[in-house]
This record gives C-alpha cells, structure tokens and sequence, in this order.
C-alpha cells in the first residue's frame, strides 16, 4: 500500500502481549493483513505493538494471533498505561515455580523418565509415557502451531521443530525428543526474557513523570490524574518533587535538574516565563507552573512514541535477516531430506541412523538465534541513548551513524550559541559620547530584524541605557547593507562597511578599514555608524562559541571520522577564525542554503555516509540530504523532533561522540552476532558428515547461540558515555 493511501487510511495502534519471537510478530503481521476491512499493518516487534490502517475488531486482531494465544488491547491513556506497567511488575515480581510452572513439571518428568529407563530399560512402557507426558507438557503451545503451518505448508522453526519431534517419535528415540523439546521452550524464554529486558529500558521512561500532580482550582489545591489536567491549569511543585506536566513559570525560582529529559547533569536555573518539562526534577524552591500541553503531548510523551516507533524501523541488517530466514528455513528442510534419504539409497547406509542424522539437521536449522540477533541489538541501543538524552529515529539511522566518514556542522546555534554579544564598540567621534551613540544605535537597530539587533540591546540594558525614548523618524531597511533613520533632524546609518564605501564622498579611512579587517579576523561581525559625511563609531557582535565544542571536534578525529566540515553563512573571516579555533578539518564561508545542500551532496558522492549538524530548520535541505540528519534539539523543539534522524535533546554536541561509539558498538555486536549464529549451524552441520549429530547437541547448539547472541546484545544498554 503506499505511503499517501496509508495517510488516507484510519490507523489504529494496539499493544500486543504474548509475542515470544520475531518469527511470531512477522506471522501475526500476515494474518492481520489478510483480515476484510484491513488495507495494511506493521507489527513494531521492538515495542510490541500492531499498527493496524483499516478496520478491525480486537477479536478480529486476536483470532489472527491465536496461533500464539496474543493479547490485543488497544493503546492506552497515561492511567491505563501506568496500570498496565504495575501489573506487568506484579507479574514479574511473580515466584519463578508460578512463571514457569509448565517447564518444571516437564523438566521433572524427564528426570523420572531418566530414573525409570535406567530401572525399567528404555523400551518400558512407563518409562515411553513419561517422555511422551513431558513433551505434551513442555511442547503443546510449539505442536500446535507447528501443525497449524505445516497443514498450510508455512515452513518455520516451530515448522521445524514440529516435523523433528514426530519423526525422532517415530524411530524411537524418546528421551532425546523430550529432552530437545524442553531445551527448546527454555531458548524460547530466554528470548523472551532477552527482548524483555531490552522493552524494560523504555517502560523505565514511562515512570519517569509522576501520575498525579497537585492543581490550583477555584482557590483550592488539590491533587488529581495527570489525565484530568487540563491546559490552563496551575500546578504547584515543591522542592523535590518531579515535575509532572509541560508548563510555563508562572510564579517561584529554583534550579530544575532536566537529566530524564535532555541528559544534561548540571541543574537549569528556571524564574517566571521559563519553560519545564514533565519528568523533571525541581531542586529547591517552588514553582507554580501554567500547564500548556495535555499529558498526551508532553515531551516525555513524545520521547517514548518516537523511541517505540524507532524500534519498530528495520535496520538493514534486519531486513537482510529476514530475507535471508525466508529462504534458509526451505533450504535446511531439502538438506535434511537429502541427508535423510541419499545415504540408505545409495550407500547401503541404515534408515534409523541417517533419519536420525536428517532429523537432528531440522533441529540444528531453526534459525532462533539469527533472527533475535538484530532486535534485542536494536532495542538495547536506542532505549540506553534515549536514557542519555539521544534520540535515534530507527534502527536503520543507529547503523548509518556507525558507518560515518564525514560530519558537517551548521555554525550557527551547533558550533556556536547562537546568542550574539556585543565584544567591541568604540567611538570615532569626540564631540559624541559613548551613551548618547549607543542609545541612537540600539534605537535604530531596535526597529530592525536583524539577528544581531538583540546583542546590541541586551548591551544597552546591562549599561541602563534608555532608548525607547529616542524618536526615530523615516527608519528603513537597506537591503544586504544595513538601516538608516532620523533622530533629531540627522540621519544616521548602520551597516557594513561597504555600505559606507558607497556613501561616504570623501573615502574610507585605512586605520578604520584595517580595525574592521581585524574585527572581522577574530570571527566577529562590525558595524559602522555614520552619516553620509564621517564615521561616527564601530560596533562588533560575535556569536559565542560553545565551550565544548573544540573538544567534541577532537573526540570525533579520535573516533576516526575523516573530515569535519564547519558550514555557514558568514563572510570567510569570521568563518577561519571560528573554524581555526574549534579545529575542523574544512570551513566553508558565504554559503546560501541551496550552497550547503549541493555540498552535502558533494561530500556523500566523495564518504558514502555523510552526517549533517544543524538546528532542524534553516538547515532542513541539507539536513534532508545528508545519510543521517542530526538535530541540535533542545527539549521542547517540535521541529527538531520530527524532521531529524537523531536529535540531541539538550543541545549538547558532547553527545554526538557517545551516539557514534554506541551506534559503531552496535554495528559490531549486530555483525558478530548474524556471523556466530551462521558459523555454529554450519559448526554443527559439519558433524552430519561423520555422523556424530545428536538431536540434544543440534538443539544445545542452538539454545546456547540464542542466549550467547541475546547476552551480547543487552551489553549495548551498559555503553558509557
């Protein structure tokens, strides 16, 4: 279905409980899709939910899954989550004989199977029933589906599994059967409990902001459901409590820790007018904040949507399992056929043992431990990097960030604040003073919409100088130049020194041209004031840069990223000075949007995988454009959250460095677990050749691969700054 008609299509989320593999939620996926009214559906496995476009009912949905006994509800509130997470750790919380009550009972009957075969003999009818007991025991749910596909010829492991239980049934060899099918419900709460884990780093965050918060309504303070809270209303925060809801400072100061939020250690300092986020910490004083989002629009809440819908995007190597488990379920069948039939036709070889050799192949064939290898990986990565203030959009852009040769930084905002200073002004004039000038410039610039205008006023009102009452008369813009305006019968111009070439009849003095060449040299912006007959001062504005921003270029040379680019706007002497000082490896200066668009394109066609650091606005093309757009996105910056591929939450580029080291770990981990989980089947597959494959070695092997692969993926949620 494409992409306009899915939009077209009502969509409707569900969670779903009782997945127990990726095989699982890709069957579920099919089922769903083939139902009347249903147009399309993607099973987010990472996250367990079920995207359904169209119209289907909840039994509908969970006839689809019978197959698996799944649990279909739909998307919850705030309360219904938070219930739902209680009971999920009531459930976890539950003793391990309750939790896996059927593995026990089956496991122990294998023990008296073993008891009484060792008393009774092997060919014992007790001792036969035993065994048969515990496979019914520990395998119904497994023969059930098992037979369900093999009626409708879908070949998967429980497919697998199924036609070796009965076959190895058949030839006798019972307490092998009973002992691989228990082995086998054991690999499959292992991934289970794996991809368990990996959910719970996500589940965590919707613990993060409170449920209840306390309100100010009609002159009353009362506590109620972060559901019953409407925009509008007044919460109280007291000192030490969690911020509940996104709001504004209406009244009270303190210093609020926003870590859960951006990942930023140090404490922000917030007063009246300041924005707060839900699942944050407020330090010391109280606040009353004004409620501005519903609790279903908060950040945090847009954190855990976009977190669960990343896990839910196949990376390439996922995409390259799934094909590839396609095509290798079919293969190992034929396999196992041949090995089973070509030596007693053949070679004279004995039926019992070649069909046990051929049956102990399917066994070893069940692909568990390639299919879990990416997503538990996937799960893992982008649950710790939301923790650390990191949003990854999918598993496909954790990849491409581990595969980076080139990073370009926008200047403005990344490399830099983004907040202009004034660093310089001087008076040419004597007969003016310094007040009386910089009130005419900051009354001038103060009609303008220049960026820079705000520097100049933050540096009138830190000086208390009074410009709002300066009248200005016919102000207008010069286009790429500057401003003029009247004030006191003169006109007075501010601008570039270009500006002044044209203007000035009696030439631009050197000194002056020199001092603004030097200006210009230590990456500031000068402005001249004058008059159409002399020059009454300079003026220069720089925009800071960020403290950590030189060292972040170093790590990332160390981390072995080839080139760093810095992007901008600005003329090229501001550019090398900046540029010089933070370290890249290449500036370019005077660029138009449309000029950092074709040189990103340049830069892919020269790396292959090209990364772009902007603020998800002005930068959008060429954030677009790039393999991997990274937004500087400050907690609360919509934009930044939905039109980059990673944003960083608190603005700080010093977790771009920890996102490449985890993507590039995740990368490997994914590539040596896809490499274990083929090298041990074709381990194991080399025995048939001797003969030496067992039916408990084929499904050791492969229990012991899905947990080796399982334990190295969660490794990724341990991956330090």
């Amino acid at each position: 279905m494409s992409e306009a008609k899915a939009l077209e299509t009502e969509k409707n989320v569900y969670r779903v409980q009782g997945f127990t593999c990726a095989n699982c939620a890709g069957k579920f996926e099919k089922n769903v899709k083939r139902l009347p009214g249903v147009e399309d559906a993607k099973v987010n496995f990472g996250a367990s939910k079920i995207a359904v476009y169209g119209n289907a009912t909840i039994e509908e949905l969970e006839k689809a899954g019978a197959f698996e006994n799944l649990k279909v509800t739909p998307e919850k509130s705030a309360r219904q989550v938070s219930q739902e997470v209680k009971e999920d750790t009531k459930e976890d919380k539950a003793p391990f004989y309750k939790k896996h009550s059927t593995l026990l009972y089956a496991s122990l009957l294998i023990v008296f199977g073993l008891l009484s075969s060792f008393v009774n003999g092997e060919e014992n009818i007790v001792t036969t029933l035993l065994f048969l007991a515990s496979m019914l025991i520990g395998g119904l749910s497994l023969f059930k589906v098992g037979l369900q596909n093999l009626l409708r010829f879908e070949f998967d492991m429980k497919t697998l599994m199924t036609i070796a239980v009965i076959g190895g049934a058949i030839i006798g060899e019972w307490a092998e059967v009973a002992i691989v099918v228990i082995l086998f419900a054991i690999s499959e709460a292992l991934e289970r409990f794996s991809m368990d884990r990996a959910r719970q780093s996500i589940r965590s965050l919707m613990d993060i902001a409170p449920k209840e918060a306390l309100v100010r309504r009609n002159g009353q303070e009362i506590m109620i459901h972060v559901d019953d809270i409407a925009v509008g209303d007044i919460m109280i925060v007291k000192p030490g409590q969690k911020i509940a809801m996104d709001g504004v400072v209406v009244s009270g100061y303190s210093a609020v820790n926003q870590a859960a939020i951006t990942g930023e250690s140090v404490p922000v300092e917030k007063t009246v007018d300041d924005e707060v986020f839900a699942g944050t910490l407020n330090e010391e004083g109280l606040l009353e904040v004004k409620i501005t989002k519903l609790v279903e629009d908060t950040t945090i809440s847009k954190i855990i949507h976009l977190v669960e819908a990343a896990q839910g995007e196949r990376a390439p190597s996922q995409a390259f399992v799934d094909k590839f488990a396609k095509y290798y379920t079919p293969i190992i069948m034929i396999i196992a056929a041949l090995v089973a039939i070509v030596p007693p036709l053949f070679f004279d070889g004995s039926w019992e043992t070649w069909v046990y050799q051929g049956l102990a192949v399917l066994v070893v064939g069940c692909p568990c431990a390639l299919v879990i290898s990416t997503p538990i990986s996937i799960v893992s990565a982008i649950g710790n990097a939301a923790k650390k203030g990191v949003l990854v959009k999918g598993g496909v852009y954790l990849e491409e960030m581990g595969a980076l040769k080139a990073i370009a930084f926008d200047k403005t905002g990344t490399l830099t604040k983004g907040v202009p200073v004034v660093t310089d002004f001087k008076v040419l004039n004597n007969q003016m003073n310094e007040k009386e000038l910089l009130a005419i410039i900051t009354a001038l610039e103060y009609r303008s919409q220049h960026p820079l205008a705000s520097a100049i006023m933050k540096k009138a009102e830190e000086e208390n100088i009074s410009y709002s009452d300066v009248l200005v008369e016919d102000f207008s813009s010069i286009t790429g130049k500057g401003i003029k305006g009247i004030v006191n019968g003169m006109t007075y111009y501010i601008g570039s020194p270009k500006l002044f070439k044209e203007l000035l009849t009696t030439g631009f003095d050197k000194d002056l041209e020199q001092n603004v060449t030097t200006l210009q040299n230590q990456g500031k912006t000068a402005m001249i004031i004058g008059t159409e007959k002399e020059i009454l001062g300079v003026i220069a504005v720089a925009d800071e840069v960020r403290e950590s921003s030189k060292e972040i270029i170093q790590k990332l040379h160390q981390l072995g990223i080839k080139k760093t680019i810095m992007l901008t706007g600005d003329n090229k002497g501001t550019a090398n000075a900046i540029g010089q000082h933070v370290g890249v490896s290449d500036i370019q200066a005077e660029l138009m949007p449309q000029d950092k668009l074709d040189y990103i394109k340049q830069l892919r066609s020269e790396y292959g995988n090209v990364a772009m650091v902007g603020d998800g606005v002005n930068d959008a093309p060429a954030l677009a454009a790039s393999t991997v757009g990274i937004a500087m996105g400050g907690a609360g910056t919509d934009t930044a959250l939905e039109t980059a591929d990673v944003a960083l939450m608190g603005d700080d580029l010093r977790k771009l460095p920890f996102t490449v080291k985890l993507s590039r770990k995740a990368l490997n981990i994914i590539k040596a677990n896809i490499t274990f989980a083929i090298a041990i089947k074709f381990f194991a597959l080399l025995l048939v050749i001797p003969g030496w494959l067992t039916l408990w070695f084929a499904i050791l092997s492969d229990m012991g691969a899905t947990l080796l692969v399982a334990l190295n993926s969660l490794r990724l949620m341990k991956v330090k700054e």
